[in-house]
């Protein structure tokens, strides 16, 4: 029996090196790579290498993107996902710029006070943990929707997923993480997940998903009703019984991804093309590029204690005006040509005091007359199409609650909603009634999908996990480039902050430099150091060379040629 198993598990070791161009049990990480021709950045390198293989069986980047997604919901379960949801950008060779929403919605059965006490108090666990938390998915109806600009029949795209589904080997970050979240998965679930086993897991252990398989498997075989009808849905429905959850199978059936207009504005000679509302970043990042544009960045230094400051008092500004204003525009009215106009923008910093920390008690949102865990990827074609894609979970792991027979992980997207005005979600951030629950209303996200064009052309493909620090990294690693001159590597890896208006403190990784820090806290900022700060993805294209970065935060890993 065990030489038989033994020949078994070399059989589908050699049929994946074969058929997909990886081994499933032995794969090294590659930070940095320059190539010719194609590249993928993701979170994980098995990944990045179904996304190449992709594009050498003559798939194009939205092939690639989808391929890659598709792998990461095996490969790195805390955030990849097909449970989940996210945002596409695109710039394509054809000149078509690209956006396409298939950010998670509220059940039908959701409604505004659906997380307070009979007192009005929040119970905020129960939008971040268990089967209330989920909003209904949006990735697989976001791949379909993708794939009307691909190349390759979809069922192909699905089949190096499949095959990492059957075993992997997890690495040792990876082992780490599902064990400090043994607990949540034992609390959320009501049918045993392969995630939990009675020892520890250890780097090299092999991940088995035959319940993914068979998902996989219908997604490949029947497109978007393989996922959001049959089998399939029947199994959300039932595990959503089985939790209390409020996801229906009309709410599956009637789930569609969206095409929407991609925001695309100038800065410094070059045009930043990124996602529009539900996505946050589609309004904050325009806000902070056109509050520091003409107040000469670049020679302040990088990091320096001038440029953060100011820096730090855009986010400031920029964050409290998400607070106000922004939700989902198929059911408020958000004041978007004004919120980015330039003159309301000047008008915001007209208080910016150079070496004085602001104040947010001080500092509100704009006064208007009118009313990730998350993952990235990154890729870039032989034919000059350039995708960007972030998707998310939410939180790590999501609510913790996988589809008892499906074997995937459900979001706790809930939890981007504003359950009470005022109350902050777990990154921090509050809203108000813009981002209210209601009943098949999309979540306000952070997720920031963008590509830089110099000369209506990519020349900067960039994304990053981070929940609300998403919008604040993707901002850094532009500037980095176009004000700083920092190399591509370099606006990766290098140390990042972060602040948000609320609360009211600057976020610094641990290596950021101590006079930097120094400076900011005799000006009058507090100060919080965490460990990291994002996992950037990012490609930098200069003539015929590509240049891929994967960002040394995570087991993230670059591939191309």
């Amino acid at each position: 029996m065990r030489k038989l198993l033994i020949l078994l598990f070399t059989l589908l070791v050699i049929h994946a090196q074969a058929q997909y161009g990886f081994d499933p049990y032995h794969y090294e990480t590659v930070k940095n790579i320059t190539v010719t021709k194609a590249a993928v950045a993701s979170s994980h390198p098995l990944a990045s290498a179904a996304g190449v293989w992709v594009l050498k069986q003559g798939g194009n980047a939205i092939d690639a993107a989808i391929a890659t997604q598709l792998a990461l919901a095996v490969v790195h379960p805390q955030a990849g996902n097909i449970g989940g949801g996210g945002f596409l950008v695109a710039s394509l060779a054809n000149g078509k710029n690209l956006a396409i929403d298939y950010r998670e919605k509220a059940p039908s059965g959701g409604s505004r006070d659906m997380y307070l006490d009979s007192a009005g108090n929040a119970i905020t666990m129960l939008s971040k943990e268990g089967h209330l938390a989920s909003g209904v998915p949006g990735t697989i109806a976001g791949l379909v929707a993708s794939h009307k600009y691909g190349k390759l029949p979809f069922a192909k795209l699905v089949e190096p997923a499949i095959a990492l589904a059957k075993g992997h080997v997890i690495t040792s970050d990876q082992a780490a993480y599902l064990n400090s979240v043994h607990k949540n998965f034992v609390m959320n679930n009501t049918m045993v997940p392969v995630f939990i086993k009675k020892e520890n897991w250890k780097g090299g252990d092999t991940l088995v998903q035959p319940d993914l398989v068979r998902t996989l498997e219908r997604i490949r075989d029947q497109g978007q009703k393989g996922f959001y009808e049959g089998e399939t849905a029947r199994l959300i429905v039932e595990e959503m019984k089985r939790g209390k959850g409020l996801i229906t199978l009309d709410d599956l059936k009637n789930y569609q991804a969206v095409e929407r207009k991609a925001v695309l504005f100038p800065y410094k000679g070059y045009e930043i093309l990124t996602m529009s509302l539900p996505s946050s970043g589609g309004i904050i990042l325009p806000q902070l590029l056109g509050m520091v544009a003409s107040r000469d960045l670049g020679k302040k230094g990088f990091n320096s204690p001038d440029a953060v400051q100011l820096m730090i008092e855009a986010e400031r500004r920029a964050y409290a005006d998400r607070a106000e204003y922004l939700g989902d525009t198929d059911f408020v009215k958000v004041p978007v040509k004004k919120l980015v106009s330039q003159a309301y923008l000047d008008e915001r910093m007209k208080d910016y005091a150079p070496g004085v920390a602001g104040n947010s008690k001080i500092t509100k949102a704009g006064q208007i007359s009118e009313h990730e865990e998350t993952t990235h990827l990154s890729v870039v074609d032989q034919w000059g199409n350039a995708v960007s894609v972030t998707t998310t979970l939410n939180g790590g792991f999501g609510s913790y609650t996988v589809v008892g027979g499906a074997g995937f992980l459900l979001n706790n997207e809930m939890d981007d909603f504003s359950v009470k005005p005022g109350v902050p979600n777990m990154y921090g951030a509050v809203g108000t009634e813009a981002n209210a629950i209601a009943a098949n209303k999309r979540m306000l996200s952070s997720m920031a999908p963008s590509i830089v064009l110099k000369n209506k052309k990519p020349y900067i493909i960039v994304g990053t996990p981070g929940g609300t620090t998403i919008p604040t990294s993707v901002f850094q690693s532009i500037v980095n480039i176009i004000d700083f001159n920092l190399s591509a590597s370099d606006a990766v890896n290098k140390p990042k902050f972060h602040h948000q208006w609320q609360p009211d403190e600057v976020v610094v990784e641990r290596d950021f430099p101590a006079d930097t820090i120094e400076a900011l806290i005799n000006m009058g900022y507090k100060i919080r150091k965490v460990s990291s700060l994002g996992r950037v993805e990012l490609i930098l294209i200069k003539g015929k060379t590509i240049e891929a970065v994967a960002d040394k935060r995570g087991n993230d890993s670059a591939a191309g040629y």
